[in-house]
């Protein structure tokens, strides 16, 4: 299959405050350890394509694209208490940036570069760790987010020719902005894989959130509770996505990557290891060769374990997406392990871990398939209540949606 990866150093200025999680260096260090290892050899990144507000408008109104254009250029005519309660800006998640805007944009014209390559058929797959901003709502910033560059991608799919795009999001937090942009969109698939909305913001992403009226069955919630470790995740995963997947029949897959679901990420709660969020990126690729021809979009997202997590996770997104997978035993080589030491002296300390120097955790990612509601005993390793749990999880995802979309809750065969 061939691939493209999208990239532009200007992605760098999306930039928060110095002491926000959100630190642009993770897709530095990404790219630098990238190409460090081999995967961008022979490859030229393509730049993001030049948007205007009109491509914003079809998921962002314009009062708030006026309002962040406005505060990020220091011409706001609205008080900061009021900008902060009618769109999201300047508080602590969202603080206001100088050309964030500019800034923002950039990354959706990164996504929609993304999908008008693989869309032209110029390319089967296409990478913009620069984009997953699934929280930004309609008229209001949220989680780190400014424009929503997934909901933005998707709209413009949906104008050029395709009637049936499946989203898959892996971040920790659910994927509130984009499954709120389609819930009334029988065209539109979204799944997330979330940490359970009970323990974590937004607090959104129930299983018994599946679409309103005729698009009931086009969100899928799948919640798994705090410390869910990677034969779990994966177990969960495969019992409740490629079901729906293949019987949606997408034409193209999109998947937001974000790398907050490991276990030593600073804002979060499960238990993944690098090894297993490859494993879910390989699954996904797989996924979209078996029921979309190959055409696969992946996107970056969360992950705040900016220098010994995200470099190496998106690293690896990069090199599945162009073939070019790299073991998750092989080391790292000591020169950029020493650059990123560099940068972490940098970085505010609750974010700052020095980085690691082999591409995987030592990560188990072989699971026991779900095979049905039968008291299946755990794996080694794994505890009874652990496995209950997660079984629960699946069931509920499955019961809430899976009658929708022709499917048998109860049998693991679907």
């Amino acid at each position: 299959m061939s691939a493209t990866v999208i990239w532009s150093e200007d992605f760098l200025s999306y930039r928060w405050a110095d002491t926000h999680p959100m630190n642009p260096v993770r897709l530095a260090l990404t790219m630098s350890l990238a190409r460090s290892l081999g995967i961008l050899e022979g490859i030229d990144p393509q730049p993001p394509c030049a948007i205007d507000d009109d491509v914003l408008k079809v998921v962002h109104s314009a009062d708030y694209i006026d309002a962040v254009r406005a505060v990020g250029s220091g011409t706001a005519s609205l008080s900061g208490p009021l900008l902060e309660r009618l769109f999201g800006l300047g508080d602590a998640d969202n603080p206001v940036f100088d050309g964030m805007h500019e800034a923002a944009r950039l990354l959706v014209g990164g996504t929609v570069a993304a999908a008008r390559a693989v869309a032209s058929g110029s390319v089967d797959r296409a990478v913009n760790i620069g984009g997953g901003m699934h929280h930004a709502m309609r008229s209001r910033a949220a989680g780190f987010c400014i424009y929503n560059d997934c909901a933005v991608a998707i709209h413009w799919l949906l104008e050029n020719g395709f009637d049936r795009i499946a989203y898959i999001d892996i971040d920790a937090h659910h994927g509130d902005g984009v499954q709120a942009a389609f819930v009334n969109d029988p065209r539109v698939l979204t799944v997330s894989v979330h940490q359970h909305p009970a323990t974590l913001w937004p607090g959104t992403g129930w299983p018994t959130e599946v679409g309103n009226d005729a698009a009931a069955g086009s969100a899928v919630n799948l919640a798994l509770m705090p410390d869910t470790p990677d034969r779990l995740w994966l177990r969960a995963f495969h019992a409740v996505v490629p079901s729906v997947i293949a019987e949606f029949r997408p034409q193209i897959l999109i998947s937001q990557c974000g790398a907050d679901s490991h276990r030593a990420d600073p804002l979060t709660d499960l238990a993944l290891t690098v090894d297993g969020q490859r494993a879910a990126m390989i699954a996904m690729r797989e996924m979209a060769d078996r029921y979309c021809d190959g055409r696969w979009i992946a996107v970056g997202g969360g992950g705040y374990g900016v220098v010994n997590v995200v470099p190496r996770s998106w690293s690896h997104l990069i090199g599945v997406a162009l073939d070019r997978e790299v073991e998750v035993t092989r080391a790292i080589d000591r020169s950029w392990c020493e650059t990123a030491e560099q940068v972490a002296a940098t970085v505010y300390s609750d974010y700052s871990q020095p980085p690691v120097e082999v591409m995987g955790d030592g990560g188990d990612t072989d699971f026991v398939a779900w095979d049905g509601d039968t008291g299946q005993s755990p794996p080694e390793g794994i505890s009874a209540s652990a496995q209950r749990q997660t079984d629960r999880a699946i069931l509920a995802t499955r019961r809430a949606v899976y009658p929708l979309h022709g499917l048998d809750p109860e049998d693991p065969r679907d």
